[in-house]
């Protein structure tokens, strides 16, 4: 059976992200999946990392990823993050539903990463990219924006909706993870009125009732491209054959 975890990083549950969410559950479920969630709004999700997370007196140094790791060996982890861990681990797909907020996903949904994504749990030194820890399991990210699809693009003046959630997409290809083209939806906001309300309901019903197709098509969805392993020199530095997917990672 395969297990899809849903990620819902918005403080309203009734909201589009909300529903659509929801869509997602329910077509995974008559899907015959087992479904798991993450309402990290409704859970009040901490999405920041601090030492009383770990009993740590406030005088003491506190690295957090050392933090983590010794919490992880002794086997007490912080019980919201240990519960996280284990849906990732259990979870064959994941699904994350979001706005874009200032050019980015909400900060909850960063610090569910900076918390959950827990050294020697889902990745370590020598199980990282192609060699991930969670090699086999793939994640798509559903995103909305207030602004249209023109103004997101590569010549659009909010930015290229591609490059803003690169390095979301590069923290799940860092455990290993395949990572399925961004699905956005535009021009969701609260500011329409009239005609163009009308508009935006009906097109944001159309999305859902396609929820369903969409992750049935799952295997077939395109995939975001990313350098092997092995087109990297051993400084880490991009070989000069290789291809560039990226301008994030780009020839010098």
């Amino acid at each position: 059976m395969t297990t899809t975890l849903i990620v819902l990083a918005h403080p309203n549950q009734r909201s589009f992200n909300g529903a659509w969410a929801e869509a997602s559950a329910k077509a995974c479920a008559d899907m015959g999946h087992e479904v798991l969630w993450s309402d990290l709004g409704a859970m009040e999700f901490d999405g920041i990392e601090a030492r009383a997370h770990y009993g740590i007196a406030p005088e003491a140094a506190f690295d957090p990823l050392k933090a983590q790791e010794a919490a992880a060996q002794a086997g007490n982890l912080p019980s919201d993050v240990a519960r996280e861990i284990e849906k990732v681990q259990r979870a064959d797909r994941i699904v994350f539903h979001f706005p874009i907020w200032w050019f980015a996903p909400p900060a909850v949904l960063k610090g569910w990463c900076d918390r959950v994504l827990v050294q020697n749990e889902l990745h370590a030194v020598e199980q990282r990219f192609d060699r991930g820890m969670c090699r086999g399991k793939s994640v798509l990210f559903c995103a909305t924006t207030g602004a249209s699809a023109a103004e997101c693009g590569p010549d659009g003046k909010e930015g290229d909706l591609q490059l803003q959630l690169w390095p979301l997409a590069q923290t799940f290809r860092y455990l290993g993870m395949q990572v399925l083209e961004p699905v956005a939806t535009h021009g969701v906001h609260g500011y329409h009125e009239g005609d163009d309300e009308a508009a935006l309901e009906a097109r944001l019903g159309d999305v859902l009732t396609g929820q369903a197709a969409l992750l049935a098509n799952w295997g077939r969805h395109p995939r975001m491209r990313f350098n092997s392993d092995d087109e990297f020199d051993a400084a880490g530095r991009l070989k000069p054959d290789a291809p560039s997917h990226t301008p994030f990672v780009r020839h010098r």
